[in-house]
């Protein structure tokens, strides 16, 4: 049973937002005093991501557990469970599809989970998606394997486009 009437808990989903949340907050902080720049809810990309780093392909989401249906935080509320269940199961579907869209445009996509952002494992989560950009940036620009160059030895005159022609002296 909820504790707050039908208009108090209206008031109170009505104050969550969706963008500048505490868990983006710490992720973005923390990245731009490493050095990265990034730009935030980029509007052109599917799903609007909640940090693009252009310069390494990557696009990071800032998922709540509840909202987006994490399997080890999330829960369904006991009050109107139904509609909360097609609601997450809805946008757990959206997520999957926008990640989809951004593979196959190119993007690497990492989605951290507003429980990563607990104070307890925090710093563990930071340092794991710093190693994700930084493995992803090596990647990019990794020296391609190059096929060495084969020169078939062959006659000399079949070197030449013409037959050779003698010279007068």
């Amino acid at each position: 049973m909820d504790i707050w009437s039908k208009k108090k808990r209206s008031a109170v989903m009505a104050k969550i937002r969706s963008k500048d949340t505490k868990p983006e907050w710490i992720v973005r902080r923390y990245l731009f005093l490493r050095g990265y720049r990034y730009r935030k809810n980029v509007k052109g990309l599917p799903g609007t991501p909640d940090i693009v780093l252009r310069k390494y392909g990557i696009v990071i989401f800032i998922h709540g557990c509840f909202w987006h249906g994490h399997e080890v935080d999330g829960h369904i509320p006991h009050s109107n469970s139904e509609f909360w269940r097609k609601k997450i199961e809805r946008n757990k579907q959206r997520d999957e599809w926008n990640k989809g869209e951004l593979k196959k445009l190119g993007w690497r996509v990492m989605t951290v989970w507003e429980c990563q952002l607990k104070p307890a494992v925090r710093q563990k989560t930071l340092l794991e998606i710093e190693y994700h950009i930084n493995h992803t940036y090596l990647e990019r620009f990794k020296p391609k394997k190059v096929k060495p160059y084969e020169i078939e030895e062959k006659e000399a005159t079949s070197m030449v486009a013409e037959e050779r022609i003698g010279y007068r002296k």
